[in-house]
């Protein structure tokens, strides 16, 4: 761990991430905490883990992102928050870039945002909509909270003002066809709970139009069609996303 004159907290979620627990916690190394949060893996996640002796790992029952993101903030000891996830790597430039900004006195930003260059099967994805994906992850504890009306794509709320770093995050997001659609139908399905809990509503033209917006907007407007063959996957698992959303919810409406 390092010497940092401010001290820095990292933060992980997880749940059967074996292919990235042991790179993600060596690359947290610069850190001055880290606290895993894990929803009970099965995958051998929790043993690599335990050979990390300055990680602390909490296994907790998985109920939505936000619930487990809140209470992950709540266990840091300190206000410089870095929340990663584990498919996403740090930099050696933007190591830096972390540690000058929270030793910077003068900085009154309280959140940064990462921009993340997305990665597809250890190629670089450069359109397909994620050219501008950004997320905040970096923030002080003590001028943020999570909003618990979202429980899917969790929306940080920000007592401050924030900023956007210059370097970028590196997201393995992508490891296989099937690892993508189960994350994308996983990921609808929660977003179908949050609607429900809304009490919104499925119609008929939500799984045509829905997904076909989604999948042209990535695609065409965001330029995935230069990803090649790569942006038809991704565009149309995207889309998937969106069509399974409203499966669920109609399943959900039908059972009230």
């Amino acid at each position: 761990m390092s010497k940092n004159k401010i001290k820095l907290s990292a933060l992980l979620i997880t749940y059967n991430e074996v292919l990235h627990i042991e790179e993600v916690l060596k690359n947290l190394s610069f850190t001055d905490e880290v606290i895993v949060i894990d929803s009970f893996s099965t995958d051998g996640t929790i043993e690599i883990i335990k050979k990390f002796p300055n990680v602390e790992l909490i296994q907790r029952p998985f109920i939505n992102f936000t619930d487990q993101k809140t209470y992950a903030l709540n266990q840091a000891s300190n206000d410089w928050i870095l929340f990663l996830d584990a498919d996403e790597r740090v930099t050696e430039s933007l190591k830096k870039e972390i540690l000058n900004t929270i030793n910077d006195s003068k900085k009154k930003i309280v959140a940064y945002y990462f921009y993340r260059t997305f990665m597809f099967k250890n190629r670089t994805l450069r359109f397909s909509g994620w050219q501008s994906d950004k997320n905040y992850r970096l923030f002080k504890k003590s001028k943020v909270h999570f909003d618990s009306s979202k429980i899917v794509h969790e929306t940080l709320i920000v007592n401050g003002k924030s900023d956007v770093f210059k370097n970028k995050l590196i997201h393995y997001s992508y490891k296989d066809y099937n690892d993508y659609k189960n994350k994308m139908i996983k990921y609808g399905k929660m977003k179908a709970k949050e609607e429900f809990d809304k009490n919104k509503k499925a119609h008929f033209y939500h799984f045509i139009f829905r997904p076909l917006y989604k999948f042209v907007n990535h695609y065409i407007l965001r330029l995935g069609f230069l990803d090649g063959i790569k942006g038809i996957k991704i565009c149309y698992l995207n889309a998937l996303g969106v069509y399974s959303r409203y499966k669920e919810l109609k399943r959900l409406n039908s059972l009230h």
